[in-house]
């Protein structure tokens, strides 16, 4: 397996691994479209054209000249200060339990440590997220931006974490309001 940048001819094969990623999951966004794939999908080509867009965070992983997964990291903020939103992480389910999400997650925040980023927020799984240095937000005093999602809501700061605090804002794409 080889983790390397999105590139312009890897789009489609993203959009591909993450609908199958997330289709038919029941914490999966609805589907922007009746029918459609589900709302991840969407949201990798929205966040792709807005400006909280990172080109280096774009991340594939490629087995036998195959896009198998993807994993993204988007300018956010906590309060006024710069932060990155992490998601979707999206692993075709026949490659899913085999490393593939670990080696990305593992590339993508070494990244964002490497480009002077200062901390990674997500929401996702403790008991999965905990191993790759994530804890609950409230820790550092970072709020989520619905306090529904409580220890779910989730941050890793980098070397460059300065105790950065308060409300968490994702990209606008990442507004429920867009999805169906």
């Amino acid at each position: 397996m080889f983790i390397r940048r999105e590139l312009a001819h890897d789009v489609e094969a993203i959009r591909a691994v993450t609908a199958a990623a997330f289709r038919g999951l029941p914490y999966s966004a609805p589907p922007v479209e009746p029918g459609g794939d589900p709302g991840e999908a969407t949201l990798v080509s929205w966040l792709r054209a807005d400006g909280s867009w990172i080109p280096e965070l774009s991340l594939v992983a490629i087995e036998d000249d195959a896009v198998v997964g993807h994993v993204l990291a988007t300018r956010a903020r906590v309060g006024t200060g710069p932060a990155l939103a992490l998601g979707p992480v999206s692993v075709l389910p026949h490659r899913q339990r085999n490393g593939v999400g670990s080696a990305m997650l593992h590339a993508v925040l070494g990244a964002a440590d490497a480009l002077g980023e200062p901390l990674v927020a997500l929401l996702g799984n403790p008991d999965y997220y905990h191993r790759f240095g994530f804890v609950a937000a409230e820790r550092y005093g970072i709020d989520p931006p619905d306090p529904a999602w409580g220890r779910n809501f989730q941050v890793r700061t980098l070397t460059r974490y300065a105790g950065q605090s308060g409300r968490f804002h994702y990209p606008e794409p990442f507004d429920p309001k867009r999805f169906g």
